[in-house]
């Protein structure tokens, strides 16, 4: 629906309220879209952090036993704990994990709720879409107008 013309087409006498107020509702849908998607990404990178701290702790590869028996461990929050405390830190250790499950837990869940309101927003999107397409063609626009026809200049009243 959005596209780069500024011109109105020549097919078209005027642009009725009605598909202006679609193209209002069409673009704050876009406008709500963007925010969504910040909060996808915003989930992602804290899963990938919460995955970060704990891998480079726990991975097998992470421990490297040398003929003492020392082991070097990865660099990690998780790992420092398991060096630095041995067996002592096992309730501290498990703090830190429960607090990394608890945040991959949150991000999960706002990842999943973020999409689902995104996937929501386009059903709403493809059908307004159908509506201003609809109107648009009764008023003389060609089905290719209506469709490359820019909803935020619509909705602002540059064309009338």
């Amino acid at each position: 629906m959005i596209a780069p013309r500024s011109t109105p087409p020549a097919s078209r006498v005027q642009c009725p309220e009605r598909a202006r107020e679609l193209a209002a509702q069409l673009s704050a849908l876009f406008t709500r879209d963007v925010v969504i998607i910040k909060r996808l990404n915003d989930a992602r990178h804290r899963l990938e952090g919460a995955n970060d701290r704990l891998w480079s702790g726990l991975a097998p590869d992470a421990f490297v036993y040398g003929g003492a028996g020392a082991a070097a461990i990865g660099s990690s929050g998780v790992a420092s704990l398991m060096r630095d405390g041995g067996i002592a830190a096992n309730a501290v250790m498990l703090q830190a994990l429960q607090e990394i499950h608890a945040t991959i837990h949150r991000a999960l869940h706002q990842y999943q709720d973020a999409f689902e309101e995104r996937r929501q927003l386009a059903v709403d999107v493809g059908e307004l879409s159908q509506q201003l397409s609809d109107v648009l063609c009764a008023c003389g626009w060609s089905a290719q107008e209506a469709r490359a026809a820019n909803v935020h200049e619509l909705a602002g009243g540059r064309v009338r």
